[in-house]
């Protein structure tokens, strides 16, 4: 499985391109052992969880230096593809089970992702302060909302303020509905296939 659909919306470098073709690779033969990826999904591994993960990267160019933290990582999405894409930013990646942690770890091992952290921890004991707080959909957005209380740092470094990126998919207006700084976007516009037609990304500043 190659990375050819990355590569149409991202001009990788030398070094990226290889962590990219060797992180697909890594899920696959790890996914054999634990089961990080849904077995329907495998087959759409580059589209459905790498490019996914990558349309944070079309929404904003984290500055060097930023701190994010991923709450409910899972197998490492969408943290490990922007780790691999921002290798000057610091990303903790964290989930509540330990063997998907463990397969974070070593993959990020593997790859040489010296901006990688990854802990199975819930997002609550948490104590740090971060830039963003990314994730993939793990919970409705009121309870996700929970999970960041207290986790931003005050200054912002990046071109938009601090805060919350989601990536969600269908109808989840109702949601959002006592969250009025909420901006919501339509992937749609970074990927042209068909799977991304539903897909979102909520922006929410701290």
């Amino acid at each position: 499985m190659d990375i050819q659909l990355i590569e149409k919306y991202f001009k990788l470098t030398p070094i990226q391109k290889k962590q990219m073709q060797l992180a697909v690779d890594l899920y696959i033969e790890w996914n054999q052992q634990i089961n990080v990826i849904s077995r329907k999904d495998i087959e759409q591994l580059v589209e459905r969880h790498f490019l996914h993960s990558l349309a944070i990267a079309k929404f904003i160019r984290f500055k060097d230096g930023t701190k994010i933290l991923d709450i409910g990582t899972g197998g490492g999405f969408p943290g490990i593809p922007l780790a691999i894409m921002f290798p000057e930013v610091n990303f903790f990646l964290s989930d509540s089970i330990a063997k998907k942690i463990k397969v974070v770890k070593e993959i990020a091992l593997t790859l040489d992702l010296e901006n990688v952290r990854a802990e199975a921890i819930r997002a609550e004991k948490i104590k740090e302060r971060f830039d963003f707080v990314i994730s993939r959909a793990v919970t409705a957005f009121p309870k996700f909302m929970t999970f960041c209380n207290g986790k931003f740092r005050g200054k912002d470094i990046n071109a938009i303020s601090n805060g919350i990126i989601y990536l969600k998919g269908g109808d989840f207006m109702g949601e959002l509905q006592n969250y009025k700084k909420a901006e919501v976007y339509d992937i749609s516009s970074y990927f042209e296939e068909d799977f991304f037609e539903t897909k979102k990304i909520i922006y929410l500043p701290y």
